[in-house]
């Protein structure tokens, strides 16, 4: 496989079989084309026993077969080998040797052993394929052992619980309020008055002088889009604390009707009392309309 610089898009594990080490030289790139040689200076980044990265100001193209010549550090003799195109990124080149004698690559091993040379490959890139192997297992078995962890998978389950006991508490809560407010709406949670409960005839005009909270009633537009007005008439049953606690309209188109109710059932009445004592009061109402 090549050496040399390693492509930008690869993110696997590296796919040399030999280490690659850094230096810094130049280095000479011979391209034959048309049957001319032409000599293309350069610089090597890094070398290993199968190939070379380096920079060069000139376009190569991959596959491309050349002569690369190049003096180590603290080596007597140049290296001269053919190679061919493996990798090119702008000026960065990756060249195999597809031509280099057991000499030449003597010379590689011995300068890197005798500079001490370090490679730039991460460790785990050099291990040998058992090793390899090994270790990714090791992985994939810490992995599984952290994902099958006892303490995490019940911590887990203890807050989906407790997620799931809030969740049921915000509905209940929710069905409850809207529950209440449904009644209060409806006028259900005033006390309703038994219909054997006696009854006391009172006119409109002295209710009215009993009256301490009125609620104008609301004119719908759809029965302003009809042009709708007039007075609504109910009959009323006021209970034993003011409040009224039953009501039916006896005139009226039902839209404005509505609306009467919807009012009156807010309304508040001090107490009409019968020898002192509070009493349940039937009595009429009157609700004008006007556009």
């Amino acid at each position: 496989m090549a050496a040399g610089v390693q492509t930008k898009a690869w993110h696997g594990e590296s796919r040399r079989r030999e280490p690659r080490f850094p230096v810094h030289v130049p280095l000479d790139v011979t391209i034959l084309r048309s049957g001319v040689p032409q000599t293309v200076p350069g610089r090597a980044v890094n070398v290993c026993e199968r190939g070379i990265g380096a920079m060069l100001a000139a376009e190569l193209i991959p596959g491309e077969t050349v002569g690369v010549e190049v003096r180590l550090p603290l080596s007597a003799d140049a290296i001269r080998v053919r190679a061919a195109v493996r990798y090119q990124d702008k000026l960065q080149y990756g060249f195999e040797f597809v031509a280099i004698s057991p000499e030449e690559r003597g010379r590689i091993r011995a300068w890197a052993k005798e500079t001490k040379a370090k490679s730039s490959e991460p460790e785990v890139r050099t291990l040998s394929p058992s090793k390899a192997n090994e270790t990714r297992f090791e992985k994939a078995t810490s992995a599984e052992a952290k994902s099958g962890n006892p303490k995490r998978s019940h911590r887990r389950i203890i807050w989906i619980s407790l997620l799931g006991v809030i969740v049921c508490l915000a509905l209940v809560s929710w069905w409850r309020w809207n529950r209440a407010w449904n009644q209060l709406e409806s006028g259900l949670n005033i006390a309703q008055v038994p219909a054997s409960e006696p009854r006391v005839q009172v006119p409109a005009e002295m209710m009215e002088k009993l009256l301490v909270h009125r609620v104008e009633p609301v004119y719908p537009a759809e029965a302003r889009r009809q042009n709708l007005q007039g007075t609504v008439a109910l009959d009323i049953i006021v209970g034993r604390d003011g409040s009224v606690v039953s009501m039916r309209a006896l005139n009226g188109p039902d839209v404005l009707a509505r609306a009467a109710m919807d009012a009156l059932r807010w309304w508040k009445f001090e107490p009409y009392r019968v020898n002192g004592e509070p009493a349940v009061v039937e009595t009429t109402v009157a609700v004008e309309f006007k556009p």
